[in-house]
């Protein structure tokens, strides 16, 4: 089976550590509070800045948000990283068998309930802001 991304679960921590510190964020206080390599954080950090949600100060100057917490939602970080390929959560497995009844149907009866699941998933996302997360680390 396969899952989606971790990226989403580390930018999250990226942002919330961000968020919260009075240390300056380099990437390897990120990287070891999220306890992995720095080129993970590195590669992770650049597609949260293409984004806009976060300024990376060349050399040891660290990380800062772009936005206030509140405006940073976590469909916003789902959005950044990239969790999806082609924008769809759930992919079909190929090519089922046409002459079958159930294999030339399938994907047409779970389209629109896949679609609604992801739609639901996103709205939900789109609620939760870094702000109310981070009030969880108190």
């Amino acid at each position: 089976m396969k899952q989606i991304s971790s990226r989403f679960s580390i930018a999250v921590h990226i942002l919330s550590l961000i968020a919260t510190s009075s240390k300056d964020c380099t990437g390897d206080y990120i990287a070891g509070s999220v306890n992995t390599n720095p080129v993970i954080i590195r590669r992770i950090m650049g597609m949260l800045k293409k984004a806009g949600l976060v300024d990376i100060r060349p050399g040891v100057g660290g990380a800062s948000l772009l936005r206030d917490r509140d405006q940073i939602t976590l469909l916003d970080v789902y959005r950044a990283v990239e969790v999806i390929e082609d924008g769809q959560l759930f992919n079909f497995h190929d090519e089922p068998n046409p002459h079958c009844l159930v294999g030339r149907n399938i994907e047409a009866a779970l389209r629109l309930e896949m679609k609604e699941a992801q739609s639901a998933m996103e709205q939900r996302l789109a609620q939760v802001n870094l702000s109310q997360l981070t009030a969880h680390f108190v």
